[in-house]
Formats: structure tokens, C-alpha cells, sequence
């Protein structure tokens, strides 16, 4: 075994920086030019991604930026991939209900591209848009959910803002927020449920 060694050279004046990007992408994941635009600016920064990158790969992670979507992401090192206890750390394990809530939330967020700056949703339309799928969630669910996804950067809110007319951001991590194999099985379901619903339609057109 490989004796592991870092070796960074980071200037006096980026270290304060450096260590906030750290810690805001392994206690929340993204990093969002829309949300933190300096820390997104630092960590964009060909050299201070190699070094964030390097300082990551020691514990079994690494940095991507994704400059088209305005984000960085935790992920995997490639290195540890298949290592055993480290696969899935950084990977929030969302029920099948929460999913379904980040399915929503998603193809809101792709509805509203190009409409105004920003992408934004009151709660009461996301009720009513969510209602419109079914019962898939109740009102404390709902509420558990948007404050997950608001700890990971998927979303944000004013906490202090309470009822029908709060304000809801939809930020573009909303794409990366998925395990696949997971997400494939709440899609699968999902279409199931609207071919069934399709169905009901037809059947209540032919009588």
C-alpha cells in the first residue's frame, strides 16, 4: 500500500476560501453560482479546482463543475469508485415519496426555463401541482422534504415565510440530485401510474 501524501500551495489570501468551499460541498454537496457566487467563482478557477480536487481525492471524493449549469458537485473519486464503504457516501438516500416531490420539482424547474430570471414557484402552486399527480404526499412530508432539499442546494426559501404565498427557488442541481437506479424506479412507476390514468380517461370517454 501506497504511502498517501498532499502537497497544496495555496496563497495566504485564498485560504479562508478554500476551506469554506470544502466544507460547503461535504456538508451540502453543490455549490451554486445562482446561490454562493464567489465561493462558485473560486472553485470554477482552473488552479483552485486542481487544488480542491487534490485535498478532496485524499478522503474518496472529488469536484465537478459543470459551467453550462452554473454548478459544483461533490462526487465520487474515480479511484474509489468500487471501494467497499466509500460507494455511496456521498449519495443522500431520499424515499421514494421525496423523490417523487424532486421528479416535480424538476420538470417545474424545466417549465419555467426562459420565463424570467430566476426559477421560482409559490408553494401553492407547487401543492396544486403536486395534487395533480395524485396524493403522493402529505402536509408534513411535503414540509420534511423542501427543508432536505434546501440543506443540499436543491432549493431555497425564506424560513421565515410561511403559507401558500412562500416563495420557492428551483436551482439547477435539481438534475444531479438523483440515484440513478433508484430515480429509474420512481420513473418507471410514474409513467405506469399515467398510462393508467390515460386509460381511466379513455375507458370513461368510450361508456
Amino acid at each position: 500500500m501506497s504511502d498517501i501524501s498532499l502537497q497544496l500551495s495555496i496563497k495566504e489570501e485564498n485560504g479562508i476560501l478554500f476551506k469554506r468551499c470544502i466544507r460547503k460541498l461535504l456538508s451540502s454537496t453543490f455549490i451554486l453560482r445562482d446561490k454562493d457566487e464567489k465561493l462558485y467563482a473560486f472553485v470554477s478557477r482552473e488552479s483552485n479546482r486542481q487544488d480542491i480536487s487534490e485535498y478532496l481525492r485524499m478522503i474518496g471524493f472529488d469536484v465537478m463543475v459543470e459551467d453550462k449549469s452554473g454548478v459544483c458537485m461533490l462526487c465520487m473519486s474515480e479511484e474509489d469508485e468500487e471501494t467497499v464503504g466509500l460507494k455511496r457516501a456521498n449519495v443522500v438516500a431520499f424515499t421514494t415519496t421525496q423523490y417523487h416531490l424532486l421528479l416535480v420539482l424538476w420538470k417545474i424547474y424545466l417549465e419555467n426555463l426562459g420565463y424570467s430570471e430566476g426559477n421560482f414557484i409559490t408553494k401553492g402552486d407547487l401543492i396544486d401541482k403536486i395534487l395533480s399527480y395524485g396524493d403522493i404526499a402529505s402536509k408534513q412530508e411535503l414540509s420534511g422534504a423542501l427543508k432536505l432539499f434546501k440543506k443540499y442546494s436543491l432549493i431555497n426559501f425564506n424560513d421565515n415565510e410561511e403559507g401558500e404565498d412562500m416563495l420557492i427557488q428551483l436551482y439547477p442541481s435539481l438534475q444531479f440530485g438523483w440515484d440513478i437506479p433508484q430515480f429509474e424506479a420512481v420513473v418507471k412507476e410514474y409513467v405506469k401510474e399515467e398510462d393508467t390514468d390515460a386509460d381511466s380517461d379513455d375507458e370513461e370517454g368510450d361508456a
